[in-house]
């Protein structure tokens, strides 16, 4: 990134980073004229075309350096710092905010109370709360805190004594936590403090990204934080066992003529979009993409449920997926039949019809690696390979990847050494450790006989 983003807040930042996604309407990285132009239609913001067009322009003026047509986030950094001062910064602001099913609000330091936002989404909040209440049930150290209501904004609360933060972390990688260390009565502002730094820390040994985000954040319940923290540790649960290492009939997903070590490169996203292709492809219907446009009908869906579902086979109870629902003209409704037939498996959690209708990816992306998790229907191919591919990764290896993850690098580091080959990922990690020294006030030697060890530790 250029130097001129170095005089951005790190409340700036974030606030970027959120519009950049919100207007990447494809996910494709970059954003494009006619993604911007979607932007204001759907903000619906009273705006006479020529103004729009207007906007339209001067931002890829500022913002396309390259001249290629598309605004890059490093592009986009440089659009809100050159115009953030201006009206037309006011306007785009309002526009992203106005955006159908995104909460905004004000920001919490005073900078912040000079205009900065953050926002979330409100179905990302009730998703999460559906999914803390179902795996917490029965938790004796969070009843206070279970069932908590999804429409409500009690779940930015619940995570100020960290317990729940704790009890989540190790549901997602088991006895990450030491269980009798978490602090549970007669709570204290002290013993509180403990409870969300042995969070912050166990969720940045377990490879999520904590950098900027402090005890005080999650004490106050700042909403972007807690959900932005709360998604990577639900993800790392997730995703736990959608890898070769630990689940060895993943090998059937290998396409004709391609080698093991190709399929172990894949991260787990991967994986997930080469498993539902694979149901897919057996029930006879096209492959998808993505988790966002090419689900949107729930067609593929249907067709994913008819093949994971037990058959009867082995003693399991058979669950017969009603296909009627495919034959519904209105989206939303297939959508909702379809959700009834994922129920008869257990399988209704992250999404609602609205969700599968809108494309949302990251709740999709948990829907179907939750179905994955429960039914994967897989099979280990009778074939010979290399077992010295599939040992898996050592105790260090894990805890170097986890912290590299912590550090926020991009992109996130599924597989240590194959994702580190075209060393950009070593160059981020280069500019993060690289700490700044005043030497004018470090003690050197020849140290005094009088008062030495004190000149040494100071």
């Amino acid at each position: 990134m250029d130097n001129h983003t170095t005089h951005i807040s790190r409340e700036e930042l974030e606030e970027m980073k959120e519009a950049f996604n919100k207007i990447d309407l494809d996910n494709s990285g970059y954003v494009s004229d006619y993604e911007l132009q979607d932007l204001f239609k759907e903000a619906n913001l009273p705006l006479p075309g020529y103004k729009v067009r207007e906007i339209v322009e001067q931002i890829l003026n500022v913002g396309d350096h390259n001249r290629d047509g598309k605004i890059s986030f490093e592009e986009f950094v440089s659009v809100f710092q050159e115009l953030k001062d201006k009206e037309i910064s006011k306007t785009f602001r309002k526009v992203i905010n106005k955006k159908e099913g995104i909460c905004a609000i004000g920001g919490m330091s005073d900078r912040s109370s000079e205009g900065t936002q953050h926002s979330y989404e409100e179905e990302e909040k009730v998703a999460f709360v559906n999914w803390i209440n179902k795996a917490l049930d029965g938790d004796p150290d969070c009843k206070h805190l279970i069932p908590m209501d999804a429409n409500s904004d009690r779940l930015f609360s619940a995570v100020g004594d960290g317990i729940l933060l704790c009890k989540m972390i190790n549901l997602s990688q088991p006895d990450t936590i030491d269980d009798r260390v978490i602090n549970k009565r007669k709570l204290t502002p002290f013993t509180i403090s403990e409870n969300l730094n042995l969070a912050l820390n166990s969720a940045s040994a377990i490879g999520c990204t904590v950098v900027n985000i402090g005890a005080e954040d999650l004490k106050e319940g700042r909403h972007h934080l807690v959900l932005g923290l709360l998604w990577q540790i639900i993800k790392i649960g997730l995703f736990a066992d959608i890898q070769i290492t630990r689940n060895e009939a993943l090998i059937a997903l290998l396409d004709e003529g391609e080698e093991l070590e190709e399929l172990l490169k894949l991260s787990p996203e991967d994986l997930l979009l080469r498993w539902v292709n694979y149901h897919l492809e057996n029930a006879g219907y096209h492959k998808i993409n993505n988790f966002s446009q090419d689900i949107k009908d729930s067609r593929a869906y249907f067709h994913l449920l008819s093949q994971i579902a037990p058959s009867g086979e082995d003693d399991e109870m058979m669950v017969e997926i009603e296909m009627t629902g495919l034959h519904e003209k209105d989206d939303l409704k297939r959508a909702e039949c379809m959700l009834r037939e994922a129920d008869k498996l257990g399988c209704r959690q992250f999404v609602t019809p609205v969700d599968v209708v809108s494309g949302n990816p990251k709740l999709n992306l948990a829907f179907v690696a939750n179905l994955f998790n429960k039914y994967p229907a897989l099979h280990k191919p009778n074939k010979d390979y290399d077992l010295t591919l599939l040992e898996g990764e050592s105790r260090e290896e894990r805890t170097f990847r986890n912290w590299m993850n912590s550090q926020g690098v991009s992109p996130f580091v599924n597989h240590l050494y194959s994702d580190l080959i075209d060393g950009l990922v070593i160059f981020q990690l280069y500019e993060n450790v690289t700490v700044p020294v005043d030497w004018n006030r470090v003690n050197r030697p020849p140290y005094p006989q009088l008062g030495a060890n004190m000149k040494k530790v100071c």
